[in-house]
């Protein structure tokens, strides 16, 4: 669904990816974890389009991301942000509805407001919470909207960025068990980047690990704790000692 081929970026002397090869499977949840600082953002950033690589290509289903008609490209995508990213100002149905409710194909409000109410159904909240303000909302509802908003439109193809972020265990085991079942049931594409393993262990089909702007390793999930890596078994495991500098 998603090949990436030799991808640089750098900001001045800053070289934050340098070649990354990866490619994500079609209907399959794609995992990227990796230290703080180590790209994962930018990495993401450069497949939506919203960054440019320096060299390397990006391809969706063949296709070159930075060509062709950019709205039905962007399209094809849902995106849970790291931090909710709701707009304060707008209702709670009227952020689920956000993308639905505008440009050449925008629903009519009635529309999209009873769309927003079923995906609002699907992550488990009740049809009262749509009149609601993102203010007036705990920290895991503000995530459930974020994912409602994310596959109120079917997307191919779902980002999350950090989904667990600020929750507390049990709130994250929820947001995961969600995301698991939303992504096999909508039978979209996913890719998710965060440092959380319990969150890789839960929505995970595979794994890359990014280190040092190169993916170090691959593979699904259930290979992951018996490879040989060394800075992936560093990683996942959370040691203090190992190859992987600046953690002591």
């Amino acid at each position: 669904m998603i090949t990436l081929s030799g991808v640089h970026k750098s900001f001045g002397p800053n070289r934050v990816l340098r070649g990354v090869d990866l490619t994500i499977p079609k209907g399959q949840s794609m995992v990227i974890i990796g230290g703080s600082g180590t790209g994962k953002s930018v990495l993401l950033k450069c497949v939506l389009g919203l960054v440019a690589p320096d060299a390397g290509t990006i391809s969706l289903e063949g296709q070159d991301v930075t060509r062709g008609d950019r709205d039905a490209f962007l399209a094809r995508f849902g995106m849970l942000f790291q931090g909710g990213a709701l707009f304060d100002s707008l209702r709670v149905w009227e952020n689920v509805a956000f993308r639905l409710l505008r440009g050449a194909k925008a629903m009519p409000k009635d529309e999209a407001r009873a769309v927003a109410i079923e995906k609002l159904r699907r992550v488990g909240l009740k049809p009262a919470v749509a009149d609601l303000f993102p203010g007036e909302l705990s920290g895991g509802m503000q995530k459930r909207v974020g994912l409602a908003r994310a596959i109120a439109a079917n997307p191919e193809v779902i980002f999350f960025d950090e989904p667990t972020t600020g929750l507390d265990p049990i709130m994250s085991g929820v947001i995961n068990a969600l995301i698991r079942e939303i992504v096999v049931e909508m039978g979209s594409t996913a890719m998710a980047i965060t440092h959380d393993m319990s969150s890789v262990r839960a929505i995970a089909d595979q794994v890359a690990m990014l280190h040092d702007g190169v993916i170090r390793w691959t593979g699904p999930v259930a290979e992951m704790d018996a490879a040989s890596d060394p800075y992936l078994q560093q990683f996942i495991h959370g040691r203090a000692t190992g190859p992987i500098e600046g953690v002591r």
